[in-house]
Parts: structure tokens; C-alpha cells; sequence
């Protein structure tokens, strides 16, 4: 894939282990890990341990003791992510770090923006906020989720204008899971002098990736989807080119302009430094089972429960499929019946949880397991989605 991680020793996976390794979920089969995923167990142990270690001593344990390892969790996660650590901040999710880019990014009246339709809502409304205060242009760029990665380069390339400074890119659509070309796209801004964002929320540490090879400018994801890693963990790639000149989106401790560390974490003030003790062994327990492992099981999942509704009548899936680039994440809708009602009777009825999504006129229900689940969860799925359309 390009774009990708460097190669990884391949390792034969017992996904009955991995399945062993997470909290059970329950009351309902949880569909919905695009929002948000649980934790392996070693997780949630590192962060129970990292607070009750804070309670013995806050003011010595969370800042002498707990964020020391910092500097080696950043390694860790470069690695990972194939940047360089000192491009690195944390903080607690990727709507934080879009929005350093997003307020960060020096722009004057007149300077244009592309985004599209399919960007993540806050980060279209952050843009929106500074053409409202500042004057400066937002143009969308429209494409169906559906067309070939060449119409959709096309798309963009078509919409720059001389002034056009930004290109703010999704790289995998969290409404349906479309993967954008964004190396294509990388490639195309880099031409044209323009900044480029890539809102990899989705797409971090469940398809390959290598920050390097990209080329962007800004990198931003969450780590309590795909990682693992606690709720309330982000980070934020800024290439070292770019430092000096962004804005911080908070007031920095000390005045160090010209480093990463003005957009780190520790800028809010007092913070749960616990969240962040699970961040290192979410790496190690997603290092051992391997990104390109983890990318084909999800794939493999999402096909499976595909082909085992194919013959519901009326589905239609809004997802391509007939690409190496497919995850977890899938749209589907059924032909007369309502997808808010279905969702609803799907949770009430059959204690199964996936996601209404509506963007413009594509609306559905968002299906995305994780690594943790197995094709006898989707037969679940599948069974109750037969029911439900049954008696809509």
C-alpha cells in the first residue's frame, strides 16, 4: 500500500487469544468501534495501575515519575507511525489536533482552503469559523465516495486555484470507510506549494502507513480507535518544516516557538497522566500481532458479514469493495426501510449496536467490528439484521 509501513515479519495470529485479551462486551454486540474501541486487557491494568500510583504522591509521581517515559513513548510511537519523534505532540484526540492545524496555520483574507463534504464535521465547522472571522476562502470539493481514485485526484486538482493554500484531506472517510488516495493527493498539493492535513483517525494502526513516505504536512489521529490505547489519547505529527510557523492552539508553559512541544499535552495545565500509561502497552500488544495482520483480519471481516447478507433484498452496500484498501469500516442501507428505525430495533430488540450515519443525501448504518470479534459475532449480526428487516 502506498504510503505504507516498512515490511513486517509475517506471524501466525491465534485470533481466539486476541478475542481472550479483551474485556467481553456486553449487554449489547458492539458494532460501533469506529467511535470508539475497548482496550485489551493489559491496557486497562497499565491505567488502573498509573492512577493509583499518581494517588501516593500526585505532584512527584504524575510529573516526575509518570511523564518522564514520555520521550520513549514518543520513540515508540515514531516508530509505529515511521516520523521522527521531535514531530510528535500528545494530546487527547484527533479533533484536538485538527484544530491546531486548522486555528494554527497562518492564513490572511482571501487565502483558500479545500475540504470536502465527507471531512469530519468539527473540522468542516473549524474552517467554516475562520472564513466567517478572518476572510479567508473555503472551497469544497465534491466527489461520490464511490468513484475511482483517478476522478477523485481529478476532483481536487480541478478545484486549485493560484491562491489556494491548504488542503485538508480525509484519509479514511469515517462515514462508510472509503480510503482517499492521499498520497496522490500529498503529491498533487506538494506541486502547487500547498499545506496539506491528514485526518488519519480512522486509517492509524488498522491499515499500513508511513508517515515519511506520505510527505504531509500534518498527521492527525486518535489512539483509543484501531491502537487501543484509553479514551481521551491523540497524537499530532507536525513535519519539522512547519513548527516554527503554526500557531499553538493553546498558550504554551514556556515560550518554545520553535519546538513540538508547544503543541503537547501538557499545555492544558493539570491533566490524567494515568490515560496515557496505557499508550505503551496498546504499541507493544498491536506490535505483536502486526498492522498488516490487523488490516486483513478487518478486511476479512467486513467481507464476510457483506457476503453473508448479499441476498437480503433490497441491501446496498456504500462501501467499494473491490479494493486492498477495504477495513472495518462499512455503510450499507436497505432498499423501503427506514435506517434510523433499524437501527433502533437492531439495539432494542437484538442487543446489537451499529451506527446511524447521514451526510447530505447518503444515509445508512455504519458497521465496524474490530480484532477482537469473530465471524460468530457477525452471524449474530447477520441473523438479527435478517429479523429486523423482516418485521420492518
Amino acid at each position: 500500500m502506498l504510503g505504507s509501513t516498512p515490511c513486517e515479519t509475517s506471524v501466525e495470529v491465534d485470533w481466539t487469544r486476541v478475542r481472550e485479551s479483551y474485556p467481553a462486551q456486553h449487554p449489547l454486540l458492539n458494532l460501533n468501534n469506529a467511535a470508539v474501541s475497548p482496550p485489551p486487557l493489559v491496557v486497562e491494568q497499565a491505567v488502573i495501575d498509573a492512577f493509583r500510583f499518581i494517588g501516593k504522591n500526585p505532584d512527584v509521581n504524575m510529573w516526575s515519575g509518570l511523564d518522564a517515559r514520555l520521550p520513549d513513548l514518543k520513540r515508540q510511537l515514531a516508530t509505529l507511525a515511521d516520523c521522527s519523534a521531535d514531530e510528535i505532540a500528545l494530546n487527547r484526540n484527533a479533533s484536538e489536533g485538527l484544530s491546531v492545524a486548522i486555528f494554527g496555520i497562518p492564513l490572511s483574507a482571501g487565502d483558500r482552503v479545500l475540504v470536502s463534504p465527507w471531512d469530519y464535521p468539527s473540522a468542516l465547522q473549524g474552517w467554516q469559523q475562520r472564513e466567517t472571522r478572518e476572510g479567508i476562502v473555503v472551497d469544497t470539493v465534491t466527489f461520490d465516495l464511490l468513484a475511482s481514485d483517478d476522478e477523485i485526484v481529478a476532483a481536487y486538482s480541478s478545484a486549485i486555484r493560484p491562491v489556494t493554500r491548504v488542503m485538508h484531506l480525509t484519509h479514511m472517510i469515517h462515514w462508510t470507510g472509503r480510503v482517499l488516495p492521499v498520497a496522490r493527493l500529498i503529491a498533487l498539493a506538494r506541486q502547487h506549494g500547498i499545506a496539506t492535513i491528514v485526518d488519519a483517525a480512522q486509517s492509524f494502526a488498522q491499515l499500513p502507513i508511513s508517515v515519511r513516505l506520505l510527505g504531509c504536512d500534518f498527521f492527525v489521529t486518535s489512539l483509543h480507535k484501531w491502537l487501543g490505547a484509553p479514551v481521551g489519547n491523540g497524537m499530532l505529527v507536525v513535519n519539522r518544516e512547519c513548527i516554527n510557523g503554526t500557531w499553538p492552539l493553546l498558550a504554551p508553559f514556556d515560550a518554545t516557538l520553535d519546538t513540538i512541544d508547544k503543541f503537547d499535552h501538557w499545555n492544558l495545565g493539570t491533566y490524567n497522566s494515568a490515560l496515557q500509561a496505557g499508550i505503551e502497552p496498546a504499541i507493544r500488544f498491536h506490535q505483536s500481532i502486526g498492522v498488516t495482520n490487523i488490516h486483513a483480519r478487518l478486511s476479512a471481516l467486513t467481507r464476510y458479514w457483506i457476503a453473508r447478507a448479499a441476498d437480503i433484498d433490497g441491501l446496498r452496500i456504500h462501501t467499494p469493495l473491490d479494493t486492498d484498501a477495504l477495513g472495518a469500516v462499512s455503510l450499507f442501507s436497505i432498499d423501503g426501510v427506514d435506517a434510523v428505525a433499524l437501527e433502533a430495533t437492531l439495539r432494542q430488540s437484538f442487543s446489537v449496536h451499529v451506527k446511524y450515519r447521514r451526510v447530505g443525501q447518503l444515509e445508512g448504518l455504519r458497521v465496524s467490528p474490530h480484532i477482537y470479534m469473530n465471524e460468530a459475532d457477525l452471524d449474530v449480526f447477520v441473523d438479527a439484521l435478517r429479523a429486523a428487516v423482516k418485521d420492518a
